[in-house]
């Protein structure tokens, strides 16, 4: 298994590289709670095209060692460059979706583009959808830490919940079908991650606010939301996000939500793809 220790805390973390090593480089960075295999429907088409295909399993995540602290964005940004140094990457394409789209925009901050070209928000929460100066009709910062209390009482009550998983994936939307073994599959994974790394990543979400940041980002970014998005409004994050960018493109897609990575893969493959190798 591939691992390398962040140079942090040497916290042991665990990756995923696939496709050819002389391709272009796209780096997956995760939503809350899951790991890499979260971006099958994207990664190995991507990779069968020529792209090198990499994924990083954040502190806590999948096959990342349980460990108590660094979950604050800078830590976390922090283990992604790491991950960029250790293979030497260039010229990469960073992908995020949700709570991994700010983790982008914190390592551009902290560490340059050196190794960066450009970078894609997925339903990201990027620039942040909690009440703030920046975001005056973003969400009490109060309530979603109330939030992650209840949350800890019964997570897999939280995982399992049908409204919950109906507004995760918009399964209430025409088109918009998932199979019962997948949302069990999906479900499964988010306990993989420790309690301690699901409510501390919650945690740092509520006072999240990395607008100045993607106002100052340089590099070309696509924004990708869904119109349905209940976990990131398309109002409060993604239409703010590609607003902030200088090089910011926004893509709307009609009736998706935080799950479009499966509801809406092929689609969101073929821009990912046309973003990563250019048209043609």
């Amino acid at each position: 298994m591939p691992y390398f220790a962040s140079p942090v805390d040497g916290t042991r973390l665990h990756y995923v590289d696939y496709g050819p090593t002389d391709g272009p480089v796209a780096v997956f960075v995760n939503s809350a709670y899951l790991a890499t295999d979260m971006w099958e429907f994207q990664m190995l088409p991507l990779a069968e095209d020529g792209v090198r295909c990499v994924g990083l399993d954040r502190r806590g995540h999948g096959r990342s060692d349980d460990v108590w602290g660094g979950y604050d964005l800078d830590t976390l940004a922090d283990d992604l460059q790491a991950l960029l140094d250790h293979l030497g990457l260039r010229a990469a394409t960073l992908i995020g979706h949700s709570v991994g789209s700010a983790e982008i925009v914190r390592c551009l901050t902290r560490h340059g583009a050196g190794r960066v070209a450009r970078i894609a928000l997925v339903a990201g929460i990027a620039p942040g959808p909690a009440r703030c100066e920046n975001n005056p009709d973003g969400w009490d910062p109060e309530v979603m830490r109330a939030a992650t209390d209840t949350f800890l009482r019964d997570r897999a009550a939280f995982f399992d919940d049908p409204q919950a998983v109906g507004d995760f994936f918009g399964l209430h939307l025409p088109g918009n079908e998932v199979s019962p073994a997948y949302v069990r599959h999906v479900s499964a994974g988010c306990m993989v991650a420790t309690a301690r790394a699901s409510s501390a990543v919650q945690r740092m979400i509520a006072g999240l606010d990395v607008s100045d940041e993607l106002a100052k980002t340089e590099l070309p970014v696509l924004v990708v939301h869904g119109t349905h998005d209940v976990s990131a409004p398309l109002e409060l994050t993604g239409r703010r996000a590609a607003a902030l960018a200088p090089e910011g493109t926004l893509k709307v897609y009609d009736n998706a939500a935080h799950g479009l990575f499966v509801t809406h893969a092929a689609r969101l493959t073929a821009d990912l793809r046309e973003f990563v190798l250019g048209p043609g």
